[in-house]
């Protein structure tokens, strides 16, 4: 079922973005294997993180669900049991990727699946690292989804990733938490470190000397309380959606702004945008609000180390170089290819619906920006973030647009058409 959209005039108000979704996950896995009840505050009621809860209550952690909280009762690091039925993890690559270092540790054998779109996405990456470490640890034609994980016994290694990837230096990571000795893994690029600063908060070692992350295994971990910040990746909509459309002001309240997500800011800065931050505040993961007025945007080049740090905020900012004046060039970022889509290719062609003058390359995209857009019919490709990326493109458009599959935003934005027509509905 389609969803029709209209372009307006502004926008303006205040919202409150969902809890950030790769700290929502970490908070129930590592949660699960501390010693106590961890409270989280915030967490992110998205599909992919509920799949994650699903996948523990399986191993027997007992997890409460409330609208004010979710509570993980910790069996502390050896207390997961062995599932009786295979660990569905959905759409959610993050849970199917740091899973399977958690898994590489127990004694007990399991099997990982995923939805159709999971079923295609390689995880060939995190089963050589592990495979070193000493896990027994196979998939499909080896590299895809479903995996089964038998108990083996884990050493410490040193591993340079071959990209710079969160969700590989996670598993390897935690792995690590039941290996002998210590894990050490040496990234090309800096890559989110939401997992690092938890296991810190948790008490276990982990030194970071630049890019080389060392974790020596502890003997437990103890609960802590996690308050989950807004998600960027989802506050990134409302900053393009602010920027793109003439006398909007919105405000995106308790944003984090982990200095490895904040890419986006970096970039839109970069462009000309109109950003500013209030009211900083945080500790483990700092946090504020963003206050974002349109701007006259105009061409940049985003490729190198920044890559990693704005990875899931591509796809809009690539809505955000078709309205600014001259060329953006999207570069270094093979990595969309192998998204819930092919995020490359799908804004590519979505963005060309509209007229934009926009060249697929190898590594990202070639956008020469500032010409009237018209709307068009847009293909989600069951993908939440080219889903809402193309929402915001259609209220910059001229004409109706719409948008195929829209319930796939559920993924990580289960409000995000509501939160949309709230900020229309204040002209």
């Amino acid at each position: 079922m389609s969803l029709t959209l209209s372009p307006v005039p502004a926008l303006h108000g205040t919202v409150t973005v969902p809890g950030d979704k790769s700290i929502s996950h970490r908070a129930v896995m590592l949660g699960a294997l501390a010693e106590g009840d961890t409270h989280i505050t915030g967490f992110l009621m998205g599909e992919d993180c509920l799949s994650t809860i699903s996948c523990f209550r399986k191993m027997g952690i007992e997890i409460e669900v409330s609208e004010e909280e979710v509570v993980v009762h910790g069996a502390g690091l050896h207390g997961l049991q062995a599932p009786s039925e295979l660990l569905y993890t959905g759409n959610s690559g993050t849970t199917t990727r740091l899973l399977c270092g958690i898994l590489s540790g127990q004694p007990f054998s399991s099997v990982l699946n995923g939805d159709a779109s999971i079923q295609k996405r390689p995880m060939g990456r995190i089963i050589k690292p592990l495979r070193l470490m000493g896990a027994d640890i196979d998939g499909k034609d080896g590299n895809l989804c479903p995996l089964a994980i038998h108990p083996a016994p884990l050493s410490g290694i040193r591993y340079e990733l071959p990209v710079a990837s969160a969700q590989l230096k996670s598993a390897v990571l935690l792995a690590g938490l039941f290996a002998d000795g210590q894990t050490t893994v040496v990234e090309p690029a800096a890559s989110r470190d939401h997992t690092e600063r938890m296991l810190r908060g948790l008490g276990a070692t982990v030194e970071t000397e630049g890019n080389v992350i060392t974790l020596t295994p502890p003997e437990t971990l103890r609960a802590v309380d996690v308050e989950v910040p807004g998600d960027i990746s989802s506050a990134a909509y409302f900053l393009v959606a602010g920027l793109i459309l003439p006398d909007s002001e919105i405000i995106i309240r308790n944003v984090g702004v982990n200095p490895t997500r904040t890419g986006i800011l970096d970039a839109l800065d970069a462009m000309g945008a109109d950003i500013e931050r209030l009211n900083e505040r945080g500790d483990v993961e700092p946090v504020c609000d963003l206050r974002v007025r349109s701007s006259r945007l105009h061409g940049t080049v985003i490729g190198g180390d920044i890559i990693p740090r704005l990875i899931d905020e591509l796809p809009v900012l690539a809505v955000a170089a078709a309205f600014a004046e001259g060329e953006t060039v999207i570069r270094d970022a093979q990595e969309l290819k192998v998204k819930e889509s092919n995020r490359i290719a799908a804004m590519t062609a979505e963005l060309s619906r509209t007229g934009a003058d926009v060249r697929e390359t190898d590594d990202g995209m070639i956008i020469h920006g500032g010409k009237p857009l018209h709307g068009a019919d847009f293909l989600s490709y069951a993908d939440h973030r080219v889903a809402m990326s193309m929402a915001v493109c259609a209220l910059a458009c001229e004409g109706s647009s719409s948008i195929d599959d829209p319930a796939c935003v559920a993924i990580s934005y289960p409000t995000f058409f509501d939160t949309l027509d709230s900020l229309k509905n204040n002209n």
